[in-house]
């Protein structure tokens, strides 16, 4: 298993200070799943079966198309004969001229390459330019050649497209293969009778944004894995494949069932065999089916059981998990294989105890997240996804909720690997054939997930729940039905903003309140037998770094007493939660600051303030409170900074969030008075400033065990760099997510710092997005510079396929810069990728 320090030092020979990082439990977390992700991309499955899943990602080629004008599209869309006849397409057969389209490789998001407009009706999103008034740059051509060998023409061939947004037309070899009208269901085509083997071959995919889903940013293109799958023609079905664990006493009863499909010419006689594997790796229970007649382009469901004894259990502290290789043969030959990755555990919700997972009480500490990350939008880099899961479960979070859609697979691997549970939500409340092919598609693909304790069939559609009452009644109960046919192990809730007492509420097994502190008490009293949770609670507002609400500037204070009029703050939502048994817990609005639904203003603000993180992930003050009533470790945090030139003998506001006894503040060593921590709320002092040490001091037991300080510092002199690893994999899609401060000449962090940064990177890596928490801020997210917001900036670096050092570089640009620069050496280390198609070369 390959090793990940702590190190990361290299950043102008200054020392890191411990709040600059991740906890080292948070770094042992990420390091073993990064671990866990190179093994496993190690050992598989080409060995077992001729199946292939090859990543598709790299080497593509991208222009702009127009929504209006053919003659801007390819010449698509003239209104006749656009799909009279098969093959017809020039621009998707090999060997037509690409050579002015951009290259790139995937995941992409180009709505955030885009600038700001303002137009109130992109507020939402986030003010991209999107949309029937915008067709310049709301369609996107993708194109990709590639070989296919001779040996393939007896396989079934697939392109899979994990997620795009929204509406993709796909081509290949000249022929109009399908279309998908979603923009976070995965997808695919056989494209098996359309390939020319042993020879070259063209795939393109036309995305369209006209038209979006959410109310949120939600990015443009081809923004999750694109994978194209090689099998037998006797197969096993995509998502078919389950196994449901029961526990009786020490040993978990597997329920194991999948389906197999035959393509071939003729019939045959097949067989699956279940071996499940630990987590080292080792064989802990096997069993096989009897052999069953599969007709020609017929289907055959195999199922079985298997006993575990003494397994070991999943949970947040000790995510364990199993695999079980499945595989379907004919005449003792192996024809197709897969790997399942599930875990056991067992999870309820009471109506008068609360949640309950592995038979002991826990409150869900949850929170809600949207999908898109500062410098990258939607296109999340698989290692980002590690990151921002890191950075929540350093808070004492232990569930996150996908609002308001399927979520990328990677998020759910990662919180399968990681110890987190989840809220699984699909996109459209609806029964209709589209709403319930969302739905069947989410369940199936992840249903052996044992992060996921919670089905959501959608999210505050208020018509739904009032007006059209009965209507959401029945198609509730639909959706519910029908999760409960697919997987009955779960149950199954939404997200309501009301009182829950008709509509889509009649048929949940679990119900959720949005806000609404008013509804819960008397609503369990009236249904005691109805368990009960906060599906979305808070949207307190605060901006990291700021200390004084200022409209003039769109910024709102990181003193917990901010919200809008349907919110609650912090400690009133979770006070609330925390203090009634039969409540289960809940999920704040949101983790991490998000683009779009800009809060509590409009523009210039282009994302929100929702956030207990910003857009970064760099932490705002109630982060702490969090971590000291979510986390089991002492915590002692005290704000503001202390850098208010200009406002001496003012009084100023310092809150210390602790879950200690006792806080005491002291200025320039004197003391200011000492407070018992009310439980669930914070202690709280007004100082008048004079420059110096702000310190606080944590009492247990009478015993200071903690101290906490701020310091007015001194202007910004040097900038220094970070990583959140010590090194990354040269496997063309890993990254580092570099921290970028300005320091003071005794090295302390300026918490006011808002200089502009160049950035240079040069070695086998590139520059693939910057950030800084900033809701204001209308810099690229994918330019070379980035300004320092409250003395914090970041930048997403990305490996190449090849090893090597990547060196980093930081400066303020301009003639007589007055702070030093700063340099940093990532080492990129050989590694085997996973998979890829034949023949791909990264873009550059």
């Amino acid at each position: 298993m390959p090793s990940f320090s702590r190190r990361d030092l290299l950043c102008s020979g200054l020392a890191l200070s411990a709040s600059s990082l991740l906890s080292r439990s948070a770094w042992a977390r990420t390091a073993a799943l990064l671990a866990a992700r190179q093994e496993a991309s190690a050992t598989a499955l080409p060995a077992l079966a001729p199946r292939e899943r090859l990543l598709f990602d790299f080497g593509w080629r991208f222009q702009f198309g127009n929504s209006n004008d053919p003659a801007k599209d390819l010449g698509f869309g003239s209104g006749q004969e656009d799909f009279a006849k098969t093959g017809t397409f020039k621009f998707a057969k090999p060997g037509y001229d690409d050579s002015k389209w951009r290259a790139l490789n995937l995941p992409h998001d180009w709505a955030v390459e885009l600038p700001f407009v303002w137009d109130e009706k992109l507020k939402s999103h986030g003010y991209k330019p999107l949309g029937r008034r915008y067709p310049d740059t709301s369609v996107g051509w993708y194109r990709r050649e590639f070989d296919i060998p001779a040996s393939d023409t007896d396989r079934r061939i697939s392109v899979e497209f994990d997620g795009a947004f929204r509406d993709v037309l796909l081509f290949v070899n000249g022929c109009f293969i399908g279309r998908s009208n979603n923009g976070y269901v995965p997808f695919h085509f056989d494209i098996s009778d359309f390939l020319h083997y042993g020879g070259r071959n063209c795939i393109v995919a036309r995305v369209d944004t006209t038209f979006g889903d959410g109310w949120f940013y939600e990015g443009a293109g081809i923004y999750r894995h694109v994978w194209l799958r090689k099998t037998d023609p006797l197969h096993l079905l995509d998502g078919e494949s389950y196994v449901r664990s029961t526990m009786n006493g020490e040993t978990a009863t597997l329920s194991l069932a999948t389906v197999a499909r035959n393509e071939g010419t003729a019939p045959t006689s097949a067989l699956v065999r279940w071996k499940i594997l630990d987590a080292a790796g080792n064989t802990v229970a096997s069993v096989e089916t009897p052999a069953q007649q599969i007709d020609r382009d017929g289907t055959a469901t195999f199922k079985a059981e298997a006993q575990l004894p003494h397994p070991a259990l999943w949970s947040p502290e000790q995510p364990h998990l199993y695999t079980a290789v499945v595989a379907v043969a004919t005449e003792g030959t192996t024809r197709d294989a897969e790997q399942v990755s599930f875990g056991v555990r067992t999870a309820r919700f009471d109506a008068e105890k609360g949640f309950f997972l592995n038979g002991k009480p826990m409150k869900i500490q949850g929170t809600c997240n949207h999908q898109d990350h500062a410098g990258v939008g939607a296109a999340v880099p698989d290692a980002l996804q590690v990151y921002r899961l890191a950075v929540l479960k350093e808070m004492g979070s232990n569930a996150v909720r996908t609002s308001h859609n399927m979520p990328t697979p990677e998020w759910v691997d990662a919180c399968d690997r990681m110890g987190m549970m989840m809220m699984c939500e699909t996109r459209q409340m609806s029964s209709s054939p589209e709403g319930l092919a969302q739905l069947e598609a989410m369940i199936k693909r992840y249903r052996n997930s044992p992060s996921i304790i919670l089905w959501s069939i959608g999210n505050e559609e208020r018509l739904l729940q009032d007006k059209m009452a009965e209507e959401g009644a029945r198609i509730a109960a639909t959706m519910v039905e029908r999760c409960h046919e697919l997987d009955p192990t779960r149950p199954v809730s939404a997200a309501v903003n009301g009182d829950n007492r008709k509509g889509v509420s009649d048929a949940l097994d679990v119900i959720g309140f949005n806000y609404n502190l008013k509804f819960p008490d008397a609503f369990h009293q009236e249904y005691p037998s109805r368990p009960i949770f906060g599906s979305e609670t808070a949207s307190a507002l605060s901006t990291r770094g700021e200390y004084t609400t200022d409209p003039l500037r769109n910024i709102v204070s990181a003193y917990d007493v901010n919200l809008p009029y349907w919110g609650e703050t912090a400690e009133a939502w979770w006070s609330f939660y925390a203090t009634r048994a039969w409540a289960a817990g809940g999920f704040a609005w949101t983790g991490f600051d998000y683009r779009g639904e800009p809060t509590p203003y409009g523009w210039p603000s282009i994302s929100s303030q929702y956030g207990i993180v910003d857009t970064c992930g760099f932490p705002k003050d109630s982060f702490f409170y969090y971590k000291a009533w979510w986390g089991q470790e002492p915590v002692l945090h005290v704000f503001p900074h202390w850098n208010f030139a200009g406002r001496e003998g003012e009084e100023i506001p310092v809150w210390v969030y602790s879950n200690l006894d006792e806080a005491e503040l002291l200025l320039n060593g004197k003391s200011l008075g000492r407070q018992k921590v009310p439980h669930l709320g914070h202690a709280q002092w007004k100082v008048r400033y004079e420059a110096g040490v702000l310190e606080a001091h944590g009492y247990r037991d009478g015993k200071m065990v903690l101290t906490d300080r701020r310091e007015t510092t001194g202007a910004a002199a040097a900038l220094r760099l970070s990583a959140d690893r010590a090194e990354i994999n040269a496997d063309g899609e890993d990254v580092a997510v570099i921290r970028v401060e300005a320091l003071d000449r005794q090295g302390r962090p300026v918490p006011t710092a808002n200089e502009l940064v160049s950035f240079k990177v040069t070695g086998p890596g590139e520059l693939i997005g910057v950030g800084n928490g900033d809701p204001n801020c209308h810099e690229s997210d994918k330019g070379a510079k980035r300004s320092l917001f409250n003395g914090l900036a970041q930048a997403i670096v990305q490996a190449g396929r090849q090893p090597g050092q990547i060196v980093v570089e930081a400066a303020v640009p301009g003639p007589g810069a007055q702070l030093a620069p700063a340099r940093l050496v990532i080492p990129a280390r050989p590694t085997r990728p996973r998979p890829r198609v034949a023949g791909t070369e990264q873009a550059s």
